[in-house]
């Protein structure tokens, strides 16, 4: 598979972990949208978030940026899970976006 969120999973890439378990990597966004742009991506390839059948992982996503968001001491975070182009998803492995460190508008 050349999926590039599988390929940085597994350290093919030098890309510096801000979070890892043994099933999750947390790493900055390459092209963040505010000071702080963090994914959230589990190590097993799902193209979505409605490919997801382990509920197990879906808690173990939630916890991680619970845990990300209190290490970094971040207080006030917009959690974004694109599904699917139509909803702006660009990368076809499931991520959550942590983004944080500016007023962020509209999405209400």
């Amino acid at each position: 598979m050349d999926c590039i969120f599988c390929k940085i999973a597994n350290g093919e890439f030098n890309t510096e972990f801000v979070y890892e378990t043994e099933n999750i990597v947390v790493f900055k966004d390459i092209n963040p949208v505010a000071p702080t742009h963090l994914l959230v991506v589990p190590k097993k390839h799902y193209s979505n978030l409605s490919e997801v059948d382990d509920k197990n992982l879906l808690a173990e996503l939630m916890e991680t940026v619970q845990n990300v968001t209190k290490k970094l001491n971040i207080e006030s975070f917009r959690t974004v899970i694109n599904t699917g182009k139509e909803a702006g998803q660009e990368v076809f492995h499931l991520h959550i976006h942590i983004i944080s460190g500016r007023k962020l508008e509209g999405l209400g």
